[in-house]
């Protein structure tokens, strides 16, 4: 006899969020995060901060002098798998080494934001082939901008790579190193950003505010609190009231990473995993992803591939320079062929007489052989 299913009040409707989170919990998450900023800021170490493991060694920059001068800016992938009470995210960080550390920085975005951009187009591609079940995404669901903490305000640097990277992705200004500054210095420092932001038009993430939500409040914190001001460290110290905490020691003291009075680093990791994460997610998906989509199919059919920039700053130079080779190879060839034509010219005009002349001799044979007869 078969057992009596569990009663329910009303028809079950209801009961949709639950059957929609065992199969978010079965499936589990990927989540791509950017990191951009100078080297030497601590991107790697809070990022492993952030996900209390070692995703990325530490970088040497006792060598950074040795780098070479046209080097460009690159990009790395590091993915891992991080589980938490049985639930697995796939989690993959986006590395931006070589930005902003040259003299002549122009034109260092190119890369960033070309990687962004073919993502879209990837996924986009993807979408549009019959066989859809294996689709790889390596869309960016977050930005992180690293500051360096001058207590100034934003370089030209900084706002021109912060423009274009807030038109593709859910951008999020951090201010490294905000134990290097006095509080006082920093609270000038945000507001000198902030404002910054508002008359250049930068578009930077904002979390919703649901009046309704109880979480509404914790979102007004989190766009107040914004550039977060940032300590990362991976190392245990312990205070003078005998606590062992991450932070970093000092002859003054210790500047805890997860206190809130001395940086947001809990502020950013609630916004980024806690109670923002999917809202991340979606907007990516729903609004930076949607608006490439719908401007490249407003300039192109379906299927049919990205027409590629031929005037990309990053290779003018170059391109001049193979187009002045390739411009000589062809006047040399002209040349040589000029010379060949004339020689071909000469030894015609060769032949034509040597023709003309054992003609004339033929003929002449002829009329004497007619005179013998």
């Amino acid at each position: 006899m078969a057992a009596p299913l569990t009663s329910f009040d009303g028809i079950g409707i209801a009961n949709l969020p639950n059957q929609r989170h065992k199969i978010v919990a079965k499936r589990g998450g990927h989540f791509t995060i950017m990191v951009v900023g100078e080297s030497g800021l601590g991107k790697t170490t809070l990022i492993n901060t952030l996900f209390s493991t070692e995703l990325s060694p530490p970088k040497n920059y006792t060598r950074r002098h040795h780098k070479q001068l046209d080097k460009l800016t690159e990009v790395e992938i590091i993915k891992a798998e991080l589980e938490e009470k049985q639930f697995k995210v796939k989690l993959t960080v986006i590395d931006t080494p070589g930005f902003g550390d040259y003299v002549n920085n122009r034109d260092s975005w190119m890369p960033i934001v070309d990687f962004i951009d073919d993502q879209h187009e990837a996924y986009m591609r993807q979408e549009q082939q019959p066989q859809r079940h294996e689709k790889t995404d390596l869309r960016v669901h977050a930005c992180l901008y690293f500051i360096r903490p001058t207590g100034h305000t934003l370089k030209p640097l900084d706002i021109e790579i912060m423009k274009r990277l807030g038109t593709r992705v859910n951008l999020i200004p951090i201010i490294a190193k905000a134990d290097t500054l006095t509080q006082n210095d920093l609270f000038l420092f945000k507001q000198r950003i902030r404002e910054v932001v508002a008359a250049q038009g930068i578009r930077i993430y904002t979390p919703p505010i649901d009046p309704d939500d109880e979480n509404a409040d914790h979102a007004r914190v989190l766009i107040d609190a914004m550039p977060f001001s940032i300590i990362g460290s991976t190392e245990d110290v312990q205070t003078p009231d005998g606590r062992v905490v991450k932070g970093r020691e000092y002859i003054w003291g210790v500047a805890e990473v997860e206190n809130e009075t001395h940086c947001d680093f809990k502020k950013l990791r609630s916004l980024l995993i806690r109670t923002h994460m999917l809202d991340l997610i979606s907007t990516s998906e729903e609004s930076h992803y949607e608006n490439y989509r719908q401007q490249q199919l407003e300039t192109r059919k379906p299927g049919e591939p990205k027409v590629k920039k031929t005037d990309n700053p990053k290779f003018k130079e170059e391109e001049e320079q193979l187009r002045k080779r390739f411009t000589e190879q062809v006047k040399a060839e002209e040349a040589r062929f000029r010379q060949w034509e004339q020689h071909l010219i000469a030894e015609r005009d060769r032949l034509n007489k040597d023709l003309e002349q054992a003609h004339s001799h033929i003929k002449q044979l002829e009329a004497e052989l007619d005179h013998l007869q």
